[in-house]
């Protein structure tokens, strides 16, 4: 068990981080899927009783990230706004304070259904925006896991999570990347998401991710 774990992707070296990320050595680039930034904020606008600080927590989750691993690019796989409430004053400014200590960063963002719908992020932030797929090496990159013609595609989407089965009736369900044969997902980086249950197909390499460590599991 380790807090990252390098594997080969085409001929390509990936590590999976155990805070939900992948770096990617060669292209100097970290791999985020599905933040939801704003998420809790767009909640409580519709009257739910949700958790505060969701936000500042991904981004201090990030500010580790960034200073653990060398990185000339941030890459967003979609849903860094999870909707047109998370556009708060107080998120904004939570953001825009955040790049304030990333200016030569560049940060690339591909619009996922959740961005779509939130609008993209305010030009200020310095973002480049683009739909998908954005090709990159050997890989596509992109929010919907929909098949490319040719190229191994990495995705979020899904927030894919493993289930693992203990004594009796004792389980734990935990975030995991399900790296196949020419389609990757990515878990979700938010704090505040759900999960979805993935199985241990033939052809699929499943790596589960807790208590700051990632291991294989299939």
């Amino acid at each position: 068990m380790t807090s990252h774990l390098s594997i080969e992707l085409e001929q390509t070296e990936l590590w999976l981080l155990a805070d939900k990320a992948v770096y990617w050595p060669q292209q100097q680039a970290l791999l985020i899927a599905d933040i939801h930034i704003g998420k809790a904020a767009a909640y409580r606008r519709l009257g739910q009783p949700v958790p505060h600080g969701t936000t500042q927590a991904n981004l201090q989750r990030l500010d580790t990230l960034l200073a653990r691993y060398r990185c000339e690019q941030l890459i967003f796989l979609g849903d860094f706004l999870h909707a047109p409430e998370s556009q708060t004053p107080a998120t904004l400014s939570q953001l825009h304070a955040w790049r304030a200590t990333h200016p030569s960063l560049a940060i690339t963002l591909i619009r996922g259904n959740h961005d779509r719908r939130a609008g993209d992020p305010p030009a200020s932030l310095g973002m480049n925006i683009v739909p998908e797929p954005l090709l990159l090496g050997p890989f596509a990159l992109q929010h919907e896991p929909d098949p490319h013609p040719t190229h191994h595609v990495l995705a979020g989407h899904l927030h894919p999570a493993f289930r693992l089965n203990g004594r009796g009736r004792q389980s734990l369900r935990l975030p995991c990347f399900c790296i196949g044969a020419r389609l990757s997902l990515l878990p979700a980086f938010g704090s505040f998401t759900g999960m979805m249950e993935v199985d241990a197909d033939p052809g699929r390499r499943l790596f589960v991710v807790g208590d700051e460590e990632v291991w294989q599991v299939v």
